[in-house]
């Protein structure tokens, strides 16, 4: 059985969840609070020494650490990786796009202003640039799905997956999507798709 050390409200860790309920993966969660200082332990560590969750943990025991890596695990021999060499760099492209054009703005602004308000006031010179280069990425994403029903080639993937995790949540970061028609009907497409979880869902 898959082990899945997890946060229950990171979208990091949500994507994960998702896959795996959606493939009728079995697996377990352990919860690790990040913000009590839980994967900077010496047990965690051991499992990844990065520190971070989500951590995959293999039936055989090897971890996969990263949260886009261990979706691109989950999702090999399966209809949630695209056939073919285009589509599968198609869907890694928006993959990578995810984690570094959109993620670091429109999460990190939720984490300060959901999970860890209290530390709010410390970044409040980081909000202006955050809702910039995040509006900047759903802009990327609209266009993109005005043509598209799904990210990589036409069919629900762990592309999908990736981006969903935080967009569906961008309102907990100060981001209004009313003005994103196509991500907007792309969201209902995603949470209409066979096995979909909320985020508030456990195994």
């Amino acid at each position: 059985m898959y082990t899945l050390y997890s946060m229950q409200n990171s979208g990091n860790c949500y994507k994960l969840r998702l896959a795996m309920a959606q493939l009728g993966v079995r697996f377990q969660i352990r919860d690790v609070d990040i913000l009590k200082g839980e994967s900077r332990s010496i047990e965690f560590l051991k499992i990844n020494p990065n520190g971070k969750v989500p951590t995959l943990v293999l039936p055989d025991g090897r971890p996969i650490t990263e949260s886009d890596a261990a979706l691109y695990y989950l999702a090999e021999g399966t209809p949630l990786l695209p056939v073919g060499r285009f589509a599968r760099a198609e869907a890694l492209q928006w993959m990578f796009f995810e984690q570094y054009s959109h993620e670091p703005y429109i999460a990190v602004a939720r984490y300060w202003l959901t999970i860890a308000p209290d530390g709010r006031e410390t970044k409040k010179d980081c909000f202006p640039e955050w809702n910039e280069r995040g509006h900047h990425a759903l802009r990327v994403m609209e266009r993109q799905l005005c043509v598209r029903d799904f990210f990589a080639d036409g069919q629900y993937s762990i592309a999908d997956i990736a981006l969903y995790a935080y967009t569906h949540m961008a309102d907990e970061g100060g981001f209004d999507l009313s003005g994103y028609p196509a991500i907007n009907a792309w969201l209902e497409r995603v949470r209409s798709q066979p096995g979909h979880v909320d985020i508030a869902w456990r195994p």
